[in-house]
């Protein structure tokens, strides 16, 4: 009987934790030292914020590929909204200023969601990368050269896996276990 009231009583599982193994590759992706030592990404609360959208949008995008997967893709956007409110929370950011950061947050990756569609090795994507990675400071050439073949490998990856597989995975092209 009580067995029968506590599944009455039990919220639903979010559908959104679906994606939480995925959402952590991303983190980890963007996180991994490299982007940090040899392409001299800045190692900066902005500079993280920065990986991440970069590697958030290169998901994004594969997974635009499939429109069966839209919802997919949502999902991992909500996961990352929550995921930087709690970091802003976290560093002592108060509720008036959470929701403002949150929406210039979201505007950034926005931004980047288009900018970052631009081909490999194209001035395009490399001006955005400056923009963003360096805040618009010319990065040391190895850097810049470092991170634009980091991106095109991503790219390649996430391309030759099929979104389906995508969606559900715990770690990206290219991650080890």
């Amino acid at each position: 009987m009580f067995s029968s009231l506590r599944k009455l009583f039990k919220p639903d599982a979010d559908p959104r934790e679906a994606r939480r193994p995925l959402w952590n590759a991303v983190i980890a992706a963007a996180r991994a030292p490299h982007w940090y030592s040899d392409g001299q990404v800045p190692d900066t609360l902005d500079g993280r914020f920065d990986m991440i959208s970069l590697v958030l949008a290169l998901v994004l995008h594969r997974i635009d590929d499939d429109p069966d997967q839209a919802v997919a893709g949502v999902q991992l956007t909500e996961l990352f909204v929550d995921d930087m409110d709690g970091q802003m929370r976290q560093i002592g950011f108060g509720d008036m200023v959470v929701g403002k950061q949150i929406g210039r947050m979201v505007g950034a990756l926005g931004g980047r969601l288009g900018v970052y569609r631009a081909p490999d090795g194209s001035d395009e994507l490399k001006a955005a990368l400056v923009r963003n990675l360096w805040r618009g400071k010319e990065p040391p050439e190895a850097g810049l050269a470092h991170v634009l073949a980091g991106v095109a490998d991503l790219r390649a990856g996430l391309s030759a896996m099929p979104v389906a597989a995508l969606v559900a995975a715990d770690r990206l092209p290219g991650q080890t276990a």
